[in-house]
């Protein structure tokens, strides 16, 4: 019978769970996706490319809101059962509200192993395929990301100015500019225009001139009309593999070798790091902390609503205790995403930060056995 108890109230805690961080994820999700379409369609973007970049960026917003919808929907689920006389059937039983909590405990194990790999595997790798995305892509939409009235530098090395443009996509007074190695070339023209040619880019020119500089000679040409080519271009944005994207094998190394640490099990070495360079150690170490810290406030986040159990809805106290129990997930969920900012080259105090979660979790367990001991 007390099997069959646990089961239900695991399977209530997993659904409300689930569909609280899949609705608000995809929520969320929807907003982030229309920022991203504005950008993609900026740049001139395929939509492809939109669609591969928005999917992939859906892991992250899941392990984001992981921490606080677990620790509200253990709350909402322990309040509701408390509301509808439902605890008071496991103390019929003869249950011990110690093995209560033991429960929600091993299953804290099983949340916090999933939140690891979210942070430690699924998310970087999933923001590094979106990037190599951005990457490997072309500018396609090419007569999409030319706004009158502003020097659009959305293609490497290329800046393109327009006075005006009309509802058939001509361009008027147009101001090119593209820079290479050691030369530049400007070009004025009054109208221009996008076209494809065999499925090459070509912004045809109408009435202008060029000058190049190449070599330190100037020289000048006008013409009637003029092929622009726009032949294999690159947007221009950040290409770089970002913190947040790196394995986190390599975050670790980066991390080691700040304390001159030997790490015989991973045989990668800091000089094929990147972004492990002396400026960037800090943020080596707050990415650390985010990957394989934070998830270790999971176990806290799900002990925290178990105060409850420690009263009744009949007693005075109770609202009171709802009340504190839910302004105190909420502080530690600001304080594991807060103490980042106290990170620093200093040993201990970054040994004290990373310990922190581990601590808070010993002193509430030993507050709770205490509580529930005298009372018994």
């Amino acid at each position: 019978m007390k099997k069959l108890i646990y089961r239900k109230l695991l399977k209530d805690y997993m659904n409300f769970f689930l569909i609280a961080l899949f609705s608000s994820s995809l929520i969320i999700w929807v907003f982030q996706a229309v920022n991203f379409l504005d950008i993609m369609i900026e740049d001139g973007r395929e939509y492809t490319v939109y669609i591969n970049y928005s999917l992939l960026n859906f892991p992250k917003i899941i392990s984001r809101l992981f921490p606080f919808v677990l620790f509200f929907s253990i709350f909402y689920i322990l309040s509701r059962y408390e509301l509808n006389n439902e605890l008071m059937i496991f103390w019929n039983f003869g249950e011990n509200k110690i093995k209560f909590t033991n429960f929600i405990l091993f299953v804290s194990l099983f949340m916090f192993m999933i939140q690891i790999l979210f942070t430690s595997i699924i998310v970087p790798s999933s923001q590094d395929k979106a990037r190599s995305f951005l990457r490997d892509s072309e500018v396609n939409f090419l007569g999409n990301f030319v706004k009158p009235k502003r020097f659009n530098d959305t293609i490497d090395g290329v800046t393109i100015y327009a006075e005006n443009k009309d509802v058939n996509g001509n361009l008027y007074n147009l101001y090119i500019k593209k820079e290479m190695l050691d030369e530049f070339e400007i070009t004025y023209a009054n109208k221009g225009r996008f076209e494809q040619n065999q499925g090459i880019p070509i912004l045809i020119l109408y009435n202008g001139e060029t000058i190049r500089n190449k070599d330190n000679k100037i020289t000048n040409f006008k013409f009637s009309k003029s092929d622009f080519l726009l032949r294999n271009l690159k947007a221009n944005t950040i290409t770089q593999q970002k913190n947040q994207e790196m394995k986190t094998t390599d975050v670790i190394v980066c991390v080691a070798s700040i304390y001159n640490l030997k790490l015989k099990i991973i045989s990668k070495k800091i000089d094929e790091i990147i972004n492990c360079t002396e400026n960037n150690k800090i943020n080596m170490l707050k990415e650390l902390y985010k990957r394989l810290i934070v998830p270790f406030y999971i176990p806290v986040l799900m002990l925290i609503p178990y105060f409850l159990i420690l009263s009744s809805k009949e007693k005075k106290n109770y609202s009171k205790l709802k009340i504190i129990t839910f302004l105190t997930g909420i502080i530690t969920i600001i304080l594991s995403e807060g103490v980042i900012r106290f990170l620093s080259i200093e040993y201990f105090r970054n040994l004290l930060i990373f310990l922190t979660p581990i601590i808070f979790f010993l002193f509430l367990y030993l507050m709770f056995l205490i509580k529930l001991k005298f009372k018994s």
